[in-house]
């Protein structure tokens, strides 16, 4: 069956999908054949649009954490980096210079909004806490250091073994609940800085605490925790960085809802993140999923299980994992889905 997904891709899916099968699952490809796709790439007019918005200084756009009234989808730091990261571009003059930026720019520089606020201080937020999930996307976590954030990171996870809930971990005001300052706890920033740096943190014992974590966050033996609205005070109330809470759902979309319309359907982010991380062997539920991506397999090695397709093409800080360029074609868009499933497999170890 992965013999004939990847038969499947390598005749019809585009340059990135075709780069990242050599190279990624196959690890077969010559410099030569990496430099021909990437070329090909890079004429795309998305990458194109990323190109022509890059800053003498090697910043993407005028915006960081995603659009903004100046920033468009994709002419902005975040998006941008992330984006060409899943394309296939490390090591292309367009990737490097917008890395270089992320090393050389203060974290309290008007790039970054102005003002830094301290991942130390604050759960589940801080400029820095992007900018590491950014370098560790885009494969370039062994040229930038950004092994204090993965300790975060790890640490975050830790903390949600040592107490009973959240509740734990965030104090009730008037008008919401509020992290403590100084605590620690996991969001979707830190499980991708893991998920996409594993040769700076996996081992047994580190596998172990963070299977041990997510059983804690899939718990869904008590209603009056589950997806409890926490926010973040720097001087006033924000929202976390989509911080991970009990009532995760491996199935369910960004918010951990199901579908409306009773169809079953499902993340192959999270699916592909969790794998990532090693913890296919240790969580029933993420064993269930990739079995249920896999067994969706058609005998030509097409993938055709249903996903929340908003999400899989809304390139945004939150989400994208669409790589071709043009789904009118059901062909395509099949490429997209197939790849995910051919990754899950690949790093579930099957």
């Amino acid at each position: 069956m992965k013999q004939k997904m990847i038969n499947f891709l390598l005749s019809n899916a585009n340059p990135s999908i075709r780069l990242r099968v050599k190279k990624e699952v196959l690890m077969d490809i010559t410099a030569a054949e990496e430099q021909k796709l990437q070329n090909e790439i890079l004429q795309e007019k998305i990458i194109s649009l990323i190109a022509q918005k890059q800053l003498p200084s090697g910043w993407i756009g005028l915006g960081f954490h995603g659009s903004n009234k100046n920033a468009g989808q994709y002419d902005n730091q975040e998006v941008a980096t992330k984006y060409m990261g899943e394309k296939g571009l490390s090591g292309t003059e367009l990737l490097n210079r917008a890395m270089d930026a992320f090393a050389t720019t203060e974290l309290n520089n008007h790039c970054y909004a102005g003002k830094y606020y301290s991942e130390y201080d604050t759960p589940a937020y801080g400029q820095n806490t992007i900018r590491c999930a950014c370098i560790s996307r885009a494969h370039y976590d062994d040229i930038i250091d950004i092994e204090p954030l993965i300790n975060i990171a790890l640490e975050s996870f830790l903390r949600v073994t040592q107490v009973d809930s959240i509740f734990d971990v965030s104090r009730p005001t008037k008008k919401c609940r509020l992290f403590n300052s100084g605590e620690r706890w996991p969001c979707r920033y830190h499980l991708e800085t893991l998920a996409f740096s594993p040769e700076k943190w996996k081992n047994k014992e580190n596998i172990s605490m963070l299977a041990e974590s997510f059983r804690h966050l899939l718990r869904t033996d008590r209603p009056e925790i589950i997806n409890t609205p926490v926010a973040c005070w720097v001087g006033h109330a924000v929202g976390p960085l989509w911080y991970l809470n009990e009532g995760y759902s491996i199935s369910g979309d960004g918010m951990n809802h199901q579908s409306p319309d009773k169809k079953r359907r499902v993340n192959f982010e999270k699916t592909e993140w969790l794998a990532r991380c090693g913890l296919y062997p240790y969580l029933p539920q993420l064993k269930e999923e990739v079995d249920y991506i896999l067994s969706q397999v058609d005998s030509d090695g097409i993938c055709r299980a249903e996903t929340y397709e908003g999400e899989f093409r809304g390139w945004s800080p939150y989400f994208g994992l669409q790589l071709e360029t043009d789904w009118r074609s059901k062909l395509k868009k099949s490429c997209d889905f197939t790849f995910r499933a051919l990754l899950i497999a690949h790093y579930a170890g099957l």
